[in-house]
């Protein structure tokens, strides 16, 4: 089993999304201009502006819940609780995720609760 996997049958959620950034470290050697274009992107959204950054990351951790991306999840959910969210606010995202994505959203619903859990 590869520590990718490893992780995932785990759920140390922390190490995810410390994987995914490690990642974009060594992408960033590899093709430095699709990193660089990545993290430019992530910095810009991650501002206050008509929206929160809080916001803005309850609205990604959705959409990673939606799409089945669990290292997106790990990643979104750190960074919601860095921006301030609440656990009440990070159980809302989760439920307007189901809403939207039906069952395999309660599966990566849950996904993001432990993840939530292991890191508040």
């Amino acid at each position: 089993m590869s520590n990718h996997q490893e992780t995932q049958v785990n759920g140390n959620y922390t190490e995810q999304a410390k994987e995914v950034f490690d990642f974009i470290g060594k992408l960033s050697k590899e093709q430095p201009k699709i990193a660089e274009g990545f993290v430019t992107m992530h910095k810009a959204t991650g501002q206050d502006s008509a929206l929160t950054k809080k916001h803005k990351e309850l609205q990604a951790l959705a959409i990673a819940i939606g799409i089945r991306c669990e290292g997106c999840i790990a990643c979104h959910v750190q960074d919601a609780i860095k921006a301030g969210a609440t656990k009440d606010e990070i159980v809302e995202t989760i439920g307007v995720s189901v809403l939207m994505g039906g069952g395999p959203s309660i599966v990566y619903g849950n996904k993001a609760y432990e993840a939530m859990q292991e890191m508040m």
